[in-house]
């Protein structure tokens, strides 16, 4: 008997809708990050991309428990001395609401090029209005 390699041609794409209004960023990230890979699916591979698209609606109505929006820090550096930025969960929330699970999820795919490709069949959108309903994207069965 044969193992299976799934093929990129032959895979069929979902596309999911979840809106993550009041959802844990975390736990949400996971999930999100699952069917990214396609680890959901019975033909995964890890070397080729199964994964099904997901848009994400409302990202900047995300919940975080603790005391996270305060304590919580993202850092980026320019690459010049002294070019250290370094903001909160609180500010990130407000300036950029879809980088803050864009890069959670982003931290939960393997660093490579293949995970590259994965994170493109995210859309994150701040709002209720996405423009992909050209696409009939199903209502995400949620597991948390």
């Amino acid at each position: 008997m044969k193992t299976y390699s799934a093929k990129t041609g032959e895979v069929t794409r979902n596309w999911w809708v979840v809106d993550a209004e009041g959802k844990n960023l975390g736990r949400l990230a996971v999930q999100i990050a699952t069917v990214l890979r396609g680890k959901n699916k019975p033909q995964f591979t890890p070397h080729a991309d199964t994964g099904d698209f997901i848009v994400v609606i409302n990202a900047d109505k995300v919940a975080v428990t603790g005391k996270k929006l305060t304590d919580k820090k993202y850092y980026r550096h320019s690459g010049r001395p002294g070019g250290l930025s370094v903001r909160t969960l609180g500010e990130m929330l407000e300036r950029r609401p879809t980088e803050v699970l864009r890069m959670a999820v982003k931290g939960m795919l393997p660093k490579n090029k293949l995970a590259a490709r994965q994170i493109t069949k995210l859309k994150i959108y701040a709002g209720p209005v996405h423009p992909h309903q050209a696409q009939h994207p199903e209502e995400f069965p949620w597991q948390g």
